[in-house]
């Protein structure tokens, strides 16, 4: 494929860029670029916005909503969005359950549930992990038994990202406990107002609610929500996790990141001389440019393969492991570069409205958590342990 952009992708580049000096809000992009906690109403006015403009699900088919991008269209404005500090799209329902009910689907299930990702009628949460089944995650035990014309659901889901907002949670469920343990896995729909369902926060060491506990209690889910067909789960959970772990790679907030270290390293000084000058760190900085520039090559190859309707294997688990290893790395040279700036901080500041005594300069608030926050990155979707196996089974084709 051409890697290139063409002329009209990069006049559609100009496009993108005035669409968000004109409609992305300041009170949003600069709570993202100084690192401040983003609230549900943040992210819905964002969704808002971009599906107003046909933007928001923008690698989805024209006929469900899409706007009908190239692959370099698609990336062009993940970079953009990026780098204008736009708040993220929360991936469950748009660039997750979406594209799984696209293809997998039944005719009724897309004309009721795409255009309510689409409005904001629905916020999703994502039911995977289990307090046994994270990276293996075939082991799963939440159970589902069949009883007349509905599903009854025991068992727990856990690391619920965003669950405490969550209208709805597509879950992986066991429904056969027969033959291979891949073998017995079903895709539900499950709202998350049934009798049954419990969400329960998990406070992280940063102070953030982000994810939670859901606990099943004898909820009753109607058969039709049920995805494609019974025991057959596990095939759409490995076409959803593609698009899963091309969204953790970030290649978009990557490249944004990059540039604000490279800011951070302009205005901090080593012996009285910019960081920047440092030779010992400029190599950091030149071999994770070449590894950022590497990655976005990755990316626009796994973004044409899935535009195709294929699910790459082995290459979107290369573009994970290199997409989390690289996020890393930039909020290690950032912490790095800080120096005692980058120490635990207060978790309030990171609360819009703070007004208590700053620990440093403004752009170093959120260093030390982000930090800390992406060390999850290698672990959640299938740890980067897991991908190299995936690798090696798809390369030697074991």
């Amino acid at each position: 494929m051409d890697l290139s952009f063409s002329p009209e992708e990069e006049e559609f580049r100009r496009e993108v860029q005035s669409f968000l000096r004109d409609k992305l809000p300041q009170s949003l992009s600069g709570k993202v670029r100084t690192g401040k906690r983003l609230t549900k109403q943040d992210y819905e006015q964002w969704h808002a916005i971009l599906n107003e403009r046909g933007w928001l699900a923008h690698h989805w088919p024209v006929d469900y909503g899409g706007p009908g991008w190239t692959v370099g269209q698609s990336a062009i404005f993940d970079e953009e969005t990026a780098l204008a500090h736009a708040p993220r799209i929360i991936p469950f329902g748009v660039s997750m359950l979406g594209p799984v009910l696209i293809r997998y689907g039944s005719e009724e299930q897309k004309r009721h549930w795409l255009p309510r990702i689409l409005d904001g009628t629905d916020w999703w949460c994502q039911g995977y992990s289990e307090p046994g089944a994270g990276s293996d995650l075939a082991s799963l035990k939440c159970a589902a038994v069949r009883d007349g014309d509905h599903y009854v659901v025991n068992g727990q889901k856990t690391w619920t990202t965003l669950g405490q907002y969550a209208d709805m949670i597509f879950c992986l469920v066991r429904t056969s406990s027969e033959g291979k343990k891949q073998e017995g896995i079903s895709f539900l729909l499950i709202d998350m107002k049934t009798p049954g369902v419990e969400v329960r926060p998990i406070i992280l060491l940063d102070g953030e609610h982000e994810v939670n506990e859901v606990f099943f209690s004898d909820v009753r889910v109607p058969v039709e929500n049920l995805v494609g067909e019974e025991n057959r789960g596990w095939t759409y959970a490995k076409y959803l996790l593609t698009y899963e772990r091309t969204n953790i790679a970030g290649v978009g907030v990557s490249m944004a990141a990059f540039r604000e270290l490279k800011a951070i390293a302009s205005r901090q000084k080593k012996n009285g001389r910019p960081l920047l000058e440092d030779p010992l760190f400029v190599a950091r900085l030149a071999r994770l440019e070449i590894d950022l520039e590497n990655m976005k090559t990755t990316n626009l190859r796994v973004l044409a393969a899935a535009g195709k309707g294929a699910a790459p294997v082995a290459e979107s688990s290369m573009l994970k492991i290199r997409g989390t290893e690289i996020r890393q790395e930039i909020t290690s040279l950032m912490r790095r570069a800080l120096g005692p700036y980058a120490q635990p901080f207060v978790s309030e500041a990171l609360d819009e409205g703070y007004e208590g005594e700053a620990v440093g300069p403004e752009y170093a608030a959120p260093v030390s958590a982000d930090y800390f926050n992406n060390r999850k990155l290698s672990i959640f979707g299938g740890s980067n342990e897991v991908q190299r196996e995936i690798i090696t089974k798809a390369i030697l084709e074991l």
